[in-house]
């Protein structure tokens, strides 16, 4: 698919490219000439990865606690409430 049907040219795919390079942490503060566009897309894919797995990672830990006698029932419906 070209840039011309999709309606953004290289500059604005350019532009968007530096945008999501200031986004991830790896990649912040870089120069746009260090990086490539499918550099930066690989690195952000990655980075999107690395948060899903964090985010399951605390997700089975706060399901852990919640299930834990450290947690009264009170507590634990007032945490699942904020989570739905």
């Amino acid at each position: 698919m070209s840039s011309r049907r999709s309606g953004i040219n290289e500059d604005q795919i350019a532009e968007l490219v530096n945008k999501l390079q200031q986004l991830i942490p790896e990649l912040h503060g870089r120069r746009n000439s260090d990086k490539s566009a499918k550099r930066v897309l690989q690195e952000t894919c990655n980075y999107i990865r690395k948060l899903h797995s964090e985010m399951d990672d605390l997700s089975d830990r706060l399901s852990q606690l919640l299930a834990s006698s450290d947690v009264d029932s009170a507590q634990a419906a007032i945490i699942r409430s904020l989570l739905m």
